[in-house]
């Protein structure tokens, strides 16, 4: 069987690890070790993303894999006069997603200060209006744990316009199998594609053909698997993740394979061969749309690139909050992933 406890373990350590859009370097280390470790080389991107393969008896490469370990984070927008921080978000967010969260300032010179993001109206006990007020970037602010009173005290700090904030991850696993962590988009995506390498080397698996493995830096902001993807792959399946919600098949305990996003819909013939996949192998699945979605696979085609493309993931609650999946969905998009290999 798959190692969950791997998995597990490595999505800790890497939702632990700050990485929002452009500010990746600690997680690529980190994911550069644990390919190093299991003897699988690897390879940087001009743009910071992390490549290796899947060797098989041919060579060739007719399959690409990809995941992303960027993140939603922030940025240090205005230092106001009273000492709060304002700041752009990194990625997509609602302002409500991370009132109240603990967060990190990473200056350039490598000090990192702690904070915590609240609105401008956060007691109870002296704003009137604070349930009715807007959760708008303008309305929002960081409070640094210094004492700090003006401009110049945080500027004193090292403290700069373009300092880049990660969130507390808030990892998580209870005992009946939750998953709960910011991040887990895609950081669960990849760790079950490195949960599946170690299954495979350690099983002695070689599929027909080399398989590249491409984790990605960027995709949060768009761009992540616009390059980088070998010019021979036929195919790109990326492991994302599944939103359930109203209106959606999703569920957290399933391997959601994605039909359609906001970019358009994936290659029907790859989708139907995933179904069967999973159906063969006794795999819980769902099939579903996300009309607020988009992944490497949309990027890839953006960018002009010829492939069949696919996207499964484990349902993850909340997404782009703190969110949540279970141990079940986690394994059923890593069974699926290596009947895909394999097949």
């Amino acid at each position: 069987m798959i190692d969950t406890g791997y998995i597990t373990d490595i999505l800790q350590r890497l939702c632990s690890t700050a990485s929002p859009t452009g500010y990746t370097e600690n997680a690529f280390k980190l994911l550069g070790e644990e390919f190093d470790k299991l003897g699988m080389p690897f390879y940087y991107t001009n743009k910071g993303s992390l490549f290796s393969y899947i060797e098989g008896k041919d060579k060739q490469v007719k399959k690409a894999l990809a995941a992303h370990s960027d993140t939603l984070g922030a940025m240090v927008k205005e230092i106001k006069e009273k000492g709060r921080l304002s700041f752009a978000k990194v990625g997509g967010y609602a302002g409500n997603s991370v009132e109240c969260e603990n967060c990190l300032i990473h200056t350039v010179s490598g000090k990192t200060y702690s904070g915590t993001i609240y609105t401008t109206k956060p007691s109870v006990h002296v704003h009137e209006d604070i349930s009715t007020f807007e959760r708008t970037l303008e309305n929002m602010e960081i409070v640094i744990d210094e004492k700090v009173f003006s401009l110049k005290d945080v500027q004193s700090l090292g403290i700069e316009i373009g300092d880049y904030i990660s969130f507390d991850s808030r990892f998580r696993v209870t005992e009946s199998g939750f998953v709960k962590s910011r991040h887990l988009d895609d950081k669960a995506g990849v760790a079950i594609i490195l949960g599946v390498c170690k299954y495979i080397k350690e099983n002695n698996i070689i599929p027909e053909n080399s398989i590249q493995v491409f984790i990605t830096d960027y995709e949060e902001v768009g761009h992540g698997a616009c390059s980088g993807i070998v010019e021979e792959a036929e195919e790109l399946l990326c492991i994302d993740m599944g939103a359930p919600g109203t209106g959606q098949n999703t569920n957290e305990y399933s391997v959601s394979i994605c039909a359609k996003d906001n970019s358009g819909p994936y290659d029907y013939k790859m989708r139907n061969r995933l179904v069967e996949l999973a159906k063969k192998n006794g795999i819980d699945y769902r099939v579903d749309l996300y009309p607020r979605y988009s992944s490497d696979a949309s990027a890839a085609l953006r960018a002009g690139m010829c492939l069949r493309t696919g996207v499964i993931g484990p349902g993850v609650f909340a997404s782009h909050s703190y969110e949540r999946t279970h141990l079940d969905s986690i394994r059923c998009t890593a069974e699926l992933l290596l009947a895909y290999i394999t097949e």
